[in-house]
């Protein structure tokens, strides 16, 4: 799915706006530390003046964060890929505010299947950093996913993919894990399987026909990665609003 310039345009502006300050991350008023031998009683109170000028600081910060709010929130509109994607699809959404991480569901006979992955940002960095803003329909990066099917006695696999742009085959598999209890599923030092493009050709071809059969395709492709992006700014605005919520106290 092509995700076009003006769906991504207030957040190449947050881009903008913090490329500035890039550069002199780590240097902080903070870092510079007084020495503490021979020094007064109370003399690292703050003054009357240095409390002012927190204050002064910290209203000036709600006011830019207001602004920002207001800019984002006239700006986003959800994709209608992701509406007709959730109107017409077998699979449920699942995800929860503030947690990084999406999943679809759905039952298939008497398997689980789950296809999880995370929000990511919408630009690519070094192409910002390049000054290149790109064409007016722009591709983004492949969005990480795993896809698990599980039966009802704990057992299954676990295929690490990745999308791809195109039209015909949306997604590549990385490699495939295989389980036999829940423990097993979750051991971080289980072996994953061999390298997907090491395989067989005709057993490359069978596991992605397998895939198929439990419903990934083309649509889910364009579905996570657009949810990839409308998650990453929905979080980012509601960290707008807890920030200014704390300066606001």
């Amino acid at each position: 799915m092509a995700i076009s310039a003006a769906a991504i345009a207030p957040l190449r502006r947050r881009c903008a706006l913090a490329a500035p300050h890039i550069a002199r991350r780590g240097v902080s008023a903070l870092a510079v530390v007084p020495r503490l031998g021979g020094a007064r009683p109370g003399a690292f109170a703050p003054s009357g003046l240095q409390l002012s000028r927190r204050f002064s600081a910290a209203s000036n910060a709600v006011k830019v964060l207001a602004s920002e709010i207001k800019h984002e929130e006239e700006q986003y509109e959800q994709a209608k890929e992701i509406k007709n994607f959730l109107k017409n699809s077998p699979f449920k959404l699942v995800e929860l505010p503030g947690d990084v991480n999406m999943a679809l569901e759905r039952e298939l006979g008497d398997q689980t299947v789950r296809i999880e992955w995370q929000l990511t940002s919408p630009f690519d960095p070094e192409a910002d950093a390049e000054g290149g803003e790109g064409d007016e329909e722009m591709q983004r990066e492949a969005t990480e996913l795993s896809i698990t099917v599980e039966n009802k006695k704990g057992a299954g696999m676990i295929f690490y993919c990745s999308t791809q742009t195109g039209e015909d085959h949306r997604f590549v598999i990385g490699s495939i894990k295989t389980f036999a209890t829940a423990e097993e599923k979750d051991r971080i030092s289980s072996y994953s399987g061999p390298e997907f493009e090491d395989l067989d050709d005709k057993l490359q071809e069978a596991m992605d026909e397998y895939l198929a059969e439990l419903g990934m395709c083309t649509e889910i492709c364009d579905f996570v990665d657009a949810m990839a992006i409308d998650k990453e700014q929905r979080e980012y605005v509601q960290w707008l609003k807890s920030a200014k919520s704390v300066l606001e106290e």
